[in-house]
């Protein structure tokens, strides 16, 4: 094998590595394994956020973050739309992180 990556990708890479002439070489995830790669995945973009050089590039990562939470809740049965208006209700409740206030502890 030329390279190995071991991980989940996007629906259309296999069809894109083709395109290039090259032979992708993939399998279906059972359920379990399909969440645990989501959340290696969510890792992994998460990662690619904090270490992005550039606002367009962050942009990117977090778009390729946002779309593995996306995956993460349809695969709990959620929509996207969902879980937005759960974390709308959430910050209506509790507030946002916008304030950036860092709780030390409590006395």
């Amino acid at each position: 094998m030329k390279r190995t990556y071991q991980k989940l990708v996007r629906d259309k890479i296999p069809k894109i590595i083709e395109s290039k002439g090259e032979k992708p070489v993939t399998k279906i995830l059972n359920d379990n394994e399909y969440r645990d790669s989501l959340f290696t995945k969510a890792n992994e973009e998460l990662n690619e956020v904090k270490t992005a050089e550039s606002l367009d590039e962050t942009k990117k990562e977090l778009a390729d973050l946002l779309e593995v939470i996306r995956a993460m809740a349809e695969q709990k049965g959620f929509s996207l739309s969902e879980i937005i208006e759960e974390a709308d209700r959430k910050a209506e409740q509790r507030g946002r992180f916008s304030k950036r206030i860092f709780l030390i502890g409590v006395e």
